[in-house]
Formats: structure tokens, C-alpha cells, sequence
């Protein structure tokens, strides 16, 4: 059973930095991708950034240049660092992992970890 533990959320004034982090319970070599998403309260979850197993990051338009998804293989975690933040950052963090084998892609979620923006 794989097991994501988000961690470093908080409060944070607008303009503040907050770095997420996301450790997985057996080596992140063997996800195809991991990524952060978020979930504002009444609104659906939504991506923020994914990084493939062999480097390629991707960013939803409204963080990019402010947030980069970076990860440690030593420490099988996957961060989210987050600068600039803005009100609407505000929302539960969620890590994913996804893995393919054959034609079954597997996703695993974290239990997430709460990011509030003051203005």
C-alpha cells in the first residue's frame, strides 16, 4: 500500500512563501508522475503542477512563475514551493502519485494539507 504524507501548509500573508512537501512511503522512481493539486472550498480540485518520472514539470497557468515542483529521489519526497502567494492560492494541497503498468494507470492521493492566503 503507498502511502503520501503532505506536510508544511499554514498561514501565510499575500505575498508570503510557503514549500510543500510530500513523502512517499516506497521510492518515487517507480511513479510515472507525481504532482500537487488544490481545492478551494466550493470549487472542484484542481491541478497545480505534475513532474514525469523523467523530469518534464507542468504547471496550471494561474501558479506559473511563482510555484515550482521540484522532488528528492534520496528522500522519496516531492515539493511544492510556492512564492508569491495570492488569496486565491487558499485551498487544501493534495500530492499524487500515478503509476502505469500495462494499460492500468493507479493513482494515489495524500491526505492533503491545508494553504491559507491572508490579504
Amino acid at each position: 500500500q503507498v502511502q503520501l504524507v503532505e506536510s508544511g501548509g499554514g498561514l501565510v500573508q499575500a505575498g508570503g512563501s510557503l514549500r510543500l512537501s510530500c513523502a512517499a512511503s516506497r521510492d518515487i522512481f517507480s511513479f510515472n508522475a507525481m504532482g500537487w493539486y488544490r481545492q478551494a472550498p466550493g470549487k472542484q480540485r484542481e491541478l497545480v503542477a505534475t513532474i514525469t518520472s523523467v523530469g518534464s514539470a507542468n504547471y496550471a497557468d494561474s501558479v506559473k512563475g511563482r510555484f515550482t515542483i521540484s522532488r528528492d529521489y534520496a528522500k522519496n519526497t516531492v515539493y511544492l514551493q510556492m512564492n508569491s502567494l495570492k488569496p486565491e492560492d487558499t485551498g487544501v494541497y493534495y500530492c499524487n502519485a500515478v503509476r502505469l503498468s500495462g494499460a492500468t494507470m493507479t493513482p494515489y492521493w495524500g491526505q492533503g494539507t491545508q494553504v491559507t492566503v491572508s490579504s
